[in-house]
């Protein structure tokens, strides 16, 4: 006969006699007992004592603060029928495909009594209780002026594009129920609305490592991880959920950054595609930069996408350009020579016989390349339509010095965005360290 236990005595199972518990015991038990999140819990995935009415939950990457979250809402949506929640992710794709249909999302985690109805085309979740949560993306900010709502979870935050604004207008629609709450997960980093947030007095913040969830994570990538990264500025800010300050000497602020986001782009004279294709090839190998710039009929220039990709060899990062260059219409192609110019320009070319490529050689590192184009952002004539979280990771990261703190090996996104604004804003400059072949 199969051994049957309740949630608390097999969470104080070791891994190895839980799994055959899992194998031996009937479907119907296993999930109630996997769905008492009251038992499977981390104390520092739990809300933290006292009556906060934020709770910044800022951790690693596999921290499980996706299920924390989830875990919160459900347990409110099922204790109350009038709950109205708000989830907030990045965009609404990643709304959608992390807060509600992800692996810790709140489909998974709900059991069968309790599961919600999702009506995607609503962008919707229904409890069988009366709670009702519906999806909103910091991508579109003007979404939540109106909504009111009794909780909300907000997803990533970090990653949000106008995340004030955002996070403003969701707060001032935060006006129902006895105790309006919400809750944000984050992988920490540095930007306007993570700084406003850990300085306020009411904010509750709480965190945590990647290190702490792993029994749940593969040995080999905790490994890789801690040799790669351990003791790197990336590492303490990705690995071990440290939000860490401004580096000193920074090309540009991520409150520079912020000032320079806008929602559109005025009608363009002309888009070009910056490339930065890698050295190498294979999943180890560095990315290949690929940053689409428009210049404005205003003569300002607009950062319409980060397309770079890694881990492709050179057919698949040519398609890569090829296809932003088609979906953007760019005029010309803006690819840096140094590593193989002859092969660059023919892998270009076998993807799209029409693509009109421009290769050009790097005299100067990349930092003195960055310095001008910095400089046009000080000034206003950059503009980003968007967020794009990584290739800002990599702009913070680059100092003055000409030393890189940001993530990755090298800057290839930013080196990117360099070739693309130089040959719209700075041709014939005379700047140094650009030549074109």
């Amino acid at each position: 006969m199969a051994e049957r236990l309740n949630a608390a005595d097999m969470a104080s199972l070791d891994a190895a006699r839980r799994a055959q518990l899992i194998r031996d015991t009937d479907d119907e038990d296993i999930e109630a007992v996997l769905a008492d999140w009251t038992y499977w819990a981390r104390d520092e995935q739990r809300p933290p004592p006292g009556d906060w009415r934020i709770w910044l939950l800022m951790a690693g990457r596999g921290f499980g603060k996706t299920r924390s979250g989830a875990e919160w809402v459900r347990g409110i949506a099922e204790a109350d029928g009038r709950a109205r929640i708000a989830l907030v992710g990045a965009t609404m794709a990643e709304a959608r495909q992390v807060m509600v249909e992800g692996d810790s999302g709140l489909l998974a985690i709900a059991p069968a009594s309790t599961r919600p109805l999702w009506e995607p085309s609503q962008r919707r979740l229904r409890w069988p209780g009366g709670a009702v949560a519906r999806l909103f993306a910091a991508s579109e900010p003007e979404g939540l002026r109106g909504p009111q709502h009794s909780h909300a979870w907000c997803d990533e935050i970090a990653k949000w594009p106008y995340g004030v604004e955002t996070w403003d207008n969701l707060a001032m629609g935060l006006r129902l129920g006895e105790r309006p709450r919400i809750v944000a997960t984050t992988t920490p980093r540095p930007v306007p609305l993570v700084r406003m947030l850990v300085a306020r007095d009411d904010v509750a913040v709480t965190g945590g490592r990647t290190e702490d969830n792993r029994e749940h994570l593969a040995a080999d990538f905790l490994d890789a991880m801690a040799a790669t990264y351990a003791g790197t500025r990336l590492g303490r800010q990705e690995l071990g959920g440290e939000l860490i300050e401004e580096a000193e000497g920074a090309l540009w602020t991520r409150d520079l950054i912020e000032r320079c986001r806008v929602r559109q782009a005025p009608d363009r004279s002309r888009v070009v595609v910056g490339v930065d294709p890698p050295a190498g090839a294979g999943a180890a190998s560095d990315a290949c930069g690929i940053v689409v710039v428009a210049l404005g009929a205003d003569g300002i220039g607009y950062v319409l996408e980060d397309a770079s990709v890694q881990g492709l060899g050179p057919e698949g990062w040519a398609r890569a350009v090829s296809l932003a260059a088609e979906r953007h219409d760019a005029d010309r192609v803006i690819a840096e020579a140094n590593n193989g110019g002859a092969m660059v320009e023919s892998v270009l070319r076998a993807a799209s016989a029409t693509l009109p490529v421009k290769l050009v050689h790097a005299s100067r590192g990349k930092s003195a390349r960055a310095e001008p184009v910095a400089v046009l952002y000080e000034t206003g004539r950059v503009r980003h339509v968007g967020g794009f979280p990584a290739l800002e990771d990599e702009m913070a990261g680059m100092l003055l010095d000409g030393s890189y703190v940001g993530p990755g090996r090298s800057p290839d996104r930013t080196d990117a965005l360099v070739w693309a604004v130089h040959a719209l804003l700075l041709k014939g400059s005379g700047r140094p360290g650009l030549r074109a072949l």
